[in-house]
């Protein structure tokens, strides 16, 4: 089963933009919808490789990302993480906003990981 461990160690891997480590938590049938895109859920990454360049994209888009103050929630085969997220865009302005994640489980691996930020504006 998920624990609160495990997801903080994820957590953990995102603020080291450890790709290889995040993607030891995800199924191989992972899915990730991100907290933008062309559709209502975002864009939607299925698959391992697909899930890895999404997560990557985060870090082209914003290299010195971090998610702090990280708060983690568990119920059966769902969970939630709520974070603050920091960085600095590419075009060079600071971003600051709270966040979350919506998380299905099977097992201790993640299958869904669905992503959600304040916009500020």
């Amino acid at each position: 089963m998920m624990t609160i461990d495990r997801l903080e160690a994820f957590c953990a891997a995102w603020n080291r933009h450890d790709i290889d480590a995040l993607m030891s938590f995800m199924t191989d049938d992972c899915v990730f919808e991100s907290s933008a895109g062309p559709d209502a859920c975002g864009t939607r990454y299925v698959g391992r490789e697909a899930v890895r360049r999404g997560y990557m994209g985060a870090w082209e888009a914003v290299p010195d990302a971090q998610w702090s103050n990280a708060r983690h929630f568990i119920s059966g085969e769902r969970g939630l993480s709520e974070w603050v997220f920091t960085g600095t865009h590419r075009d060079g302005h600071r971003i600051e906003v709270t966040g979350c994640d919506v998380f299905t489980f099977r097992g201790d691996k993640i299958v869904v990981k669905n992503s959600y930020r304040k916009q500020r504006g």
